[in-house]
């Protein structure tokens, strides 16, 4: 029996937005230049996000106006709580920005997956030295 995130993240692939229909087209099968592959609608946890990478563990969500209004504010901060709680980093684009520059949206977020996930507090020693 399929798991009910996996049947809402299946419908919800056939009915999304446009601004996730144009990031999709820019993001999908490495199209934006980076090889880095991504995914629409993806379940983690009891949620779904917009668009993942797995590479960099790496949460795109597309914010539209409905995001501002009720109580989808606190729905999106205790979603953003439990993604990072759990290892997630989260990007928050807004729909306008997608439908005025897209391919600008993908390159930023290609940029953002191409940047290392830590960075070394310490330098590492060179060859021979001691810590």
């Amino acid at each position: 029996m399929t798991r009910p995130e996996i049947v809402t993240a299946r419908k919800l692939r056939r009915t999304m937005s446009l601004p996730e229909v144009m990031l999709w087209e820019c993001l999908r099968g490495g199209r934006a230049g980076s090889g880095v592959k991504f995914r629409r609608q993806h379940p983690i946890g009891p949620y779904i996000a917009d668009f993942y990478c797995s590479a960099a563990k790496l949460v795109i969500e597309i914010d539209g106006e409905a995001h501002d209004r009720g109580g989808n504010p606190d729905h999106d901060q205790k979603r953003d709580a439990f993604l990072n709680e759990n290892g997630y980093q989260v990007l928050r684009v807004s729909a306008a920005e997608v439908m005025k520059a897209p391919d600008e949206v993908a390159s930023a977020i290609v940029a953002r997956v191409a940047a290392p996930l830590h960075r070394c507090a310490v330098p590492l020693p060179a060859g021979g030295e001691d810590f």
